[in-house]
């Protein structure tokens, strides 16, 4: 087994963290992109996540990304029980994929790589898992009006449903390109 380099795993988590706030701030622009982005934020999540899981070729990659940001929604109070519940949940599954498909093995990259990519989902799971606490916020927090057009997005399930459905594709396409991106780390794997 290959040691694992701490300090490349704390950089991935950084950066991995970024991302949740950078995702949140989509919903300035609209609830809807706010709600939806999970679908997209595979495509960044690939690279951190397969860099990660070459530098840390044991049981882990995913409970240290997902752990790091939980920790920090933790901290912030951010995180409720759907996001703690939902998180450890999809990060179990991906670690256990891996696990099965080996921790050496680009396979186990590629399908643990799909649970993992509802990361996102989890963070925003409380506008559906509460939406009345969700929509309260929403009114102290946001402009004026912003949780009428909140209330259109959570009333809406069966977008909810295909947005869910899609990270799959886009997770399978977000890992290839991480791979084809990032060769050197990719070939590193079996």
């Amino acid at each position: 087994m290959k040691k694992v380099s701490a300090g490349a795993v704390i950089i991935c988590a950084v950066i991995y963290l970024l991302l949740y706030p950078a995702g949140s701030a989509c919903g300035m622009i609209h609830p809807m992109c706010y709600a939806y982005i999970g679908t997209i934020l595979p495509l960044l999540f690939a690279f951190v996540y397969l860099y990660t899981a070459a530098h840390m070729r044991c049981f882990g990659a995913a409970l240290c990304l997902n752990g790091f940001v939980l920790i920090a929604g933790l901290i912030t109070g951010e995180a409720d029980v759907s996001f703690i519940i939902i998180t450890a949940v999809i990060t179990l599954a991906a670690e256990l994929i891996r696990m099965a498909c080996g921790y050496d093995t680009l396979k186990g990259v590629r399908y643990s790589f799909i649970p993992f990519a509802y990361s996102f989902y989890a963070y925003t799971a409380h506008w559906w898992t509460d939406t009345e606490n969700a929509l309260a916020a929403a009114v102290e927090e946001m402009p004026e009006g912003y949780a009428a057009k909140m209330q259109t997005v959570t009333d809406n399930v069966p977008l909810l449903c295909i947005a869910l459905i899609l990270v799959i594709p886009v997770a399978i396409l977000a890992i290839r390109l991480a791979e084809k991106v990032m060769k050197k780390t990719a070939a590193s794997l079996n």
